[in-house]
């Protein structure tokens, strides 16, 4: 009996400087798909994803803006899963973090492949050129990711604290397992730099090239989606799709108007529960694997926290993680070559 898995779409931030020739490495096989999602790309007149991934180098002024790194990310990450040995395992759900709900739809077949690239496009050009402010992160855990209630309450009373300012505006963006992604205007974001303690050497840390995503800071972009896109671009999903709620899209029993609202309303403009999607994935579906979509791995940690955070299967901590993965995987990343191999 095939391993059942629930697949996971990545967001922004995943394609970097070591995902460069992603689609070169991996899906030199595939030209004629990635030339079909190159056609919207043509029509904007915009690099061509060939252009960007055989770059001779990375430059995050062209590679890490919104307009050019939603296509390459979506790109290399429908070219993995159409890579999946469906012989080897048995796909029950699919879902993703952030822009990765885009994705998921296009995965699931609730939209098809060229009408995803369409969607991602337009959604990354509206918020390179439309968006404003900033993303940040900050952890409610210690470096082991044991959560710490502190960190919490920390964060809570400084935003709370900040948004008595009349031209603050700060919104929890992600809940990303152990992690809190917020969004700011400008005034928001320097505001909590200055407020928050350093933690880990490295915390908050302000996202590059990313707005202030998944707030009600993104309406004029929600807005204009809306008017850009028909209701009939999206159909009710052939696999099961679990959004940034936890709410599960069934298949033949999904609401398409719904479905589009959801996509291009309260998902644009309200925060995205990474975390909660997780969890339903695991408790609803029982899958054998979590299989993370490349480019990159970054979003392994995030996925790793949130199990330890339920204890899932006994993994109650960084190191209770480590020592699963090293005898029975339970998160494959595709972005890492030994555990692409698992599932290709």
């Amino acid at each position: 009996m095939k391993p059942t898995a629930v697949v996971i779409c990545p967001g922004r931030g995943t394609y970097n400087k070591p995902e460069l020739g992603y689609l070169q490495r991996h899906h030199a096989d595939k030209s004629e798909f990635l030339a079909s999602l190159d056609r919207c790309r043509k029509d904007n007149q915009q690099p061509s994803l060939a252009d960007l991934d055989g770059a001779e180098r990375f430059r995050p002024a062209l590679h890490t803006t919104g307009d050019n790194a939603s296509a390459l990310i979506y790109a290399c990450a429908m070219a993995d899963f159409l890579s999946i040995a469906s012989e080897r395992v048995d796909i029950v759900a699919i879902t993703g973090n952030s822009m990765g709900w885009y994705l998921a739809l296009a995965a699931a077949g609730a939209c098809s492949f060229s009408e995803g690239m369409r969607i991602v496009n337009t959604m990354g050009t509206l918020m390179h050129q439309q968006a404003e402010g900033k993303q940040l992160i900050y952890p409610r855990c210690d470096d082991q990711w044991q959560h710490q209630p502190h960190l919490d309450e920390r964060l809570n009373s400084t935003i709370e604290g900040l948004n008595r300012e009349p031209e603050t505006a700060i919104f929890p963006s992600i809940d990303l397992g152990l992690m809190s992604v917020i969004a700011a205007n400008q005034h928001g974001s320097d505001a909590l730099l200055a407020a928050l303690p350093r933690e880990q050497d490295r915390y908050p840390m302000v996202l590059p090239h990313h707005a202030a995503f998944h707030s009600p800071l993104m309406q004029p972009v929600s807005d204009i989606a809306f008017d850009t896109f028909d209701a009939s671009l999206l159909a009710v999903p052939k696999v099961p799709l679990i959004d940034g709620r936890g709410a599960i899209w069934q298949p033949y029993g999904s609401d398409t108007k719904a479905l589009f609202d959801y996509t291009f309303g309260q998902q644009v403009c309200a925060t995205y529960n990474y975390s909660r999607a997780i969890e339903v994935a695991c408790k609803e579906f029982a899958p054998d694997q979590l299989i993370i979509l490349g480019p990159g791995s970054t979003l392994g940690a995030p996925t790793a926290q949130q199990l330890v955070r339920m204890q899932w299967q006994g993994i109650d901590s960084k190191q209770a993680f480590k020592q699963r993965q090293e005898s029975a995987p339970f998160i494959l990343s595709m972005g890492l070559d030994h555990q692409r191999s698992l599932v290709v």
